[in-house]
């Protein structure tokens, strides 16, 4: 048995005086051979130096040996965490037979700064350019610049030389921006990740990336250099416009170093740095980038480049934000991709098909002329006639402009900006291109892949595909609602609905923390969350805007994502301490929501409802008083798990009144909801708002309408999640499949059909006899409607987390084989490991069910009724070892598992 660190998690909190305090949560995992491996007891080990760990010298904490199975989100429990320490861990367990693992390899965590008095850097930018200076400067040229060089800014380059006195023990440098930076050190770039810091309300706060510098430091002359972009802070941001939060980028930045004899220097952003322009003429997220080559400041990030021309630095007195350690995870290029296709126009410039509808940029490989500048524009389809369909970027601009410098083979990819797209028109191209001219880059926020899904059916395997393509495109540092027009804002409806399918695809935890907090710096004085996070100013857009006629405080669907996402985050990662931290932000949203209600009932003022749902108009009422018992009831459950049991009972009744209020306002005596619409049911009938006579005549309902309307669905953003669970719940398996497998208009695979790579904002962003939508919203990049994923893998492949033993340390495997997929193969990579089911029908009836379950884990295993064996033997023979019968219920066999692998085969089935 051996044991393998798999992560720590460092949160910083801040006390009612101030002060910071530090909770690191240690995780790790078991890897055993052979069946029922369970962890019994613990011990773990923190020091301040490795060769101290390995010494058994544990000055930080020794936690002794902890009799429990806990092996997730175990909080540190030693001395006090010192600014800037460094610490080593390590862990060995013991098992149900009291055998004793090794230790296991050490890990670390780090402490930055954490406290403003500890920042002895400033906020450093380029001052503002005079309009008659900069007239005077150029004015023979200015007039001959594209519209957006004239619009937009430049980006600064920074600079700073320093001195290294001897041999580094340790040097880290903490560094942010207001805006996005690329930090180099002796022409070295740190992290290699885009964007940082990532965006956030920067009025609220800034996060602060840290890097281990030791290796890249010499002795004696050393050079930090900088490119800053105005990223959300002043450049565009959708359609708010530009300079939301600031007129320019500022950067912040300070290095401490630690010499081998103990004394130390630090290097600081301050008035001693000096600043120019470069070849960046301009690089926004909304409106693309300009590159001019001939610009290019050769040798100005290595020792030795003269900038005694350079500019000294614009420096702002202060930041009144919190300065905070990064949430998220980093955004990275995840893949490249190649082109499958060139076609050249009749106007000379080259079509490029990627193959797959993605988001990042495409790298150039160019040779020319100095001064040649050669166009990328990038777009999601193609028009009938096989040009550019650039309609629906409304006033985005995804073109990127390269000037060359004229020196031979030239390569060039953005900085500062990213575009969604599948298409990519080079224009002004030098020569002859061909398809190594161009490669995509694939960029998102690093969330490791967790989940895998595999069946009988390819449409269906299209469709999955689509819904990770879909989520990975989207989620960059917020999740999004398209990458490529003027918007790209993180709306928290779309989150919500989301959130638990994300969450089996990819490692999701950070990156909604990270979220979680957004909607946190903008929830309202009254309780109410915002509609979109980080706000950006939308609040004051939708309330100065006549024409959106959008005044409403609160959307439903939208604001209960502050109760949501905290609940899932729970349920597929067992952390507690998101409940703990945030009760109080999801009480204040209850508690807003009861105080804006006639009896429980809520108003019908919403404005987005079961957003683009299909010729079935959901009554805001109806939908906003569902979604307010819903959160009332995850509150209820929430406070049950934080051991709150006066608060678990008083949300509980409140919920039950709410029911009650809902059923007397909006449904008559035949069972009809008012609005008749498949979202209505579902909600209902998912939330828990009926009678059992109630909901028996709401799935008749909802089955109806189904039938009525060609076996197809009508549900939009806020009914798709929970349309095929709440017809599975409901003892109706084979309509969930029917709509799964539909092919024709509005259908999950009615997209794919005709070609598609991503999930589509609408359903009928293009129709065979329609055409597009209209161009004013209509995305081919959006992850909502992909919500069914949740259902493919609770449901169809059957891995279920227990909400009492949250995170998967107690599994239901049940899967819920139907229409006419035979074979489903899927896994998720839980904290505690993989999980994996793979089931098989023949058309004999066999059914046959393999399961992995990690150590330190159990579940029970649901299969279909008939005459079963697992790995080979009867339920009942005495040498099976690690499973146990616990009866029949609803048609299928119960097993309770211990961790290993396990076949299950199954004959004789009968139907349910």
């Amino acid at each position: 048995m051996t044991v393998r660190v798999v992560g720590c998690k460092t949160e910083y909190a801040v006390n009612p005086r101030g002060l910071h305090t530090l909770k690191p949560r240690l995780c790790w995992r078991m890897e055993a051979q052979g069946q029922a491996v369970k962890q019994t007891a613990y011990q773990i080990a923190v020091a301040t130096s490795l060769q101290k760990l390995d010494n058994g010298e544990a000055d930080r904490w020794d936690s002794g040996k902890v009799a429990s199975s806990q092996s997730i989100q175990i909080v540190y429990d030693g001395k006090p965490l010192e600014q800037e320490g460094v610490y080593y861990w390590k862990v060995r367990v013991w098992d149900g037979e009291d055998q004793r693992s090794e230790w296991s390899e050490p890990a670390f965590w780090t402490i930055g700064l954490l406290s403003r008095t500890a920042w002895k850097g400033k906020w450093i930018g380029r001052k503002p350019v005079q309009p008659a200076a900069a007239s005077a400067a150029a004015p023979a040229t200015d007039g001959q610049k594209p519209e957006l060089e004239k619009q937009l800014s430049p980006s600064p380059h920074l600079r700073k030389m320093f001195e290294i006195r001897g041999p580094v023990k340790r040097a880290t440098t903490y560094a942010t921006a207001l805006g996005v930076y690329k930090l180099c050190v002796n022409g070295e770039r740190l992290g290699g990740d885009w964007f940082a810091p990532g965006w956030t309300d920067y009025n609220r706060r800034a996060q602060v990336q840290a890097y281990d510098i030791t290796d890249e430091l010499k002795t004696g002359s050393n050079v930090f250099s900088v490119v800053l972009g105005d990223g959300w802070y002043s450049g565009t941001v959708g359609f708010l416009g530009n300079k939301v939060y600031g007129e320019r980028p500022f950067f912040l930045m300070q290095t401490n170093i630690e010499y081998e004899d103990g004394s130390r220097d630090s290097v600081v952003t301050d008035g001693s740095w000096v600043v120019t322009t470069g070849p960046l003429l301009y690089s926004d997220m909304i409106k693309g980038e300009t590159y001019d080559a001939t610009k290019e400041l050769t040798g100005w990030d290595n020792v030795g480049y003269d900038d005694s021309g350079w500019e000294r630095p614009d420096v702002r007195p202060g930041y009144n934000g919190v300065l905070s350690a990064t949430l998220e995870p980093p955004i990275r290029t995840t893949e490249i991709l190649k082109p499958i296709s060139i076609r050249k126009t009749n106007q000379g410039t080259y079509i490029y098909d990627m193959g797959q509808n993605m988001v990042g940029w495409t790298e150039l490989k160019v040779s020319g002329a100095r001064g040649i500048r050669v166009t990328l524009s990038h777009t999601e389809m193609l028009n009938s006639d096989g040009s550019m369909y650039l309609d629906n970027l409304r006033k985005g601009i995804q073109q990127d402009h390269y000037i060359l410098k004229g020196e031979g083979e030239e390569r060039y990819e953005p900085s500062f900006t990213f575009h969604g797209f599948r298409y990519v028109e080079l224009i002004g191209y030098p020569g002859e291109a061909d398809l190594g001219t161009i490669v995509g880059k694939v960029v998102h926020s690093d969330t490791p892949k967790t989940g895998r899904m595999r069946t009988s059916d390819e449409k269906v395997n299209k469709l999955y595909a689509n819904i990770t393509w879909g989520q990975r495109g989207n989620f960059l540092s917020v999740p999004t609602d398209c990458p490529q027009r003027d918007e790209r804002l993180g709306w928290t409806g779309d989150a919500q609905i989301f959130a638990r399918t994300a969450s089996y695809n990819m490692d999701v935890s950070r990156f909604f923390t990270k979220f979680y907090q957004d909607m946190l710096d903008c929830q309202q004085p009254s309780g109410a969350f915002t509609d979109v996070a980080p706000d950006a100013g939308w609040i004051r857009h939708k309330m100065w805007n006549t024409r959106l006629n959008w005044y409403a405080p609160d959307n439903s669907g939208w604001g209960d994502a502050g109760v949501v996402i905290p609940w899932t985050l729970y349920l597929m990662y067992g952390d507690t301490r998101i409940l703990e931290a945030n009760y109080g932000a999801m009480e204040r949203w209850v508690e807003y929501l009861r105080c804006t209600t006639d009896n429980l009932v809520r108003p019908d003022y919403a404005n987005y409802g079961d957003w683009l749902s299909i010729e079935a108009d959901t009554p805001n009422e109806v939908l906003a008083t569902a979604y307010f018992a819903y959160s009332t009831k995850l509150l209820s459950t929430i406070a049950g798990v934080l051991g709150k049991m006066e608060d678990e009972a008083l949300y509980s009744a409140l919920f039950e009144d709410i029911a009650a209020a809902f059923r007397g306002a909006f449904i008559d005596e035949q069972g009809i909801i008012r609005g008749h619409t498949q979202t209505v049911y579902v909600l209902a009938l998912q939330f828990g708002l009926l009678t059992e006579d109630l909901r028996q005549k709401a799935v008749e309902h909802l089955t109806a309408d189904i039938k009525r309307k060609g076996d197809r669905l009508s549900t939009g953003f806020l009914g798709v999640g929970y349309l095929l669970p709440a017809l599975t719940d409901n003892g109706k398996l084979d309509v969930a499949y029917q709509l799964l497998t539909q092919e024709e208009f509005p259908s999950w695979l009615y997209s794919i059909k005709h070609g598609a790579t991503t999930i589509w904002e609408r359903w009928d962003g293009w129709t065979e006899d329609k055409g597009f939508q209209t161009p004013s919203m209509n995305s081919f990049n959006h992850y909502s409607l992909g919500s069914v994923g949740e259902w493919m893998y609770r449901y169809m492949a059957g891995i279920e987390t227990d909400a009492a033993a949250s995170g998967f340390r107690h599994a239901i495997i049940r899967p819920r084989p139907g229409g006419t997929i035979t074979e489903v193969e899927a896994s998720y990579n839980s904290l505690y490991g993989t999980i994996s089911t793979h089931w098989k029908l023949e058309q004999d009836g066999e059914f046959r069910l393999a399961v992995a379950i990690p150590p330190n884990t159990t579940a029970t295993v649901w299969i279909l009724k008939g005459k079963a064996t697992i790995n080979g033997l009867s339920a009942g023979d005495s040498s099976l070892t690690g499973c146990t019968s616990v009866g029949e219920e609803d048609g299928y066999l119960k097993f309770e598992i211990a961790s290993g692998a396990y076949e299950f085969l199954s004959v004789e089935r009968q139907v349910v």
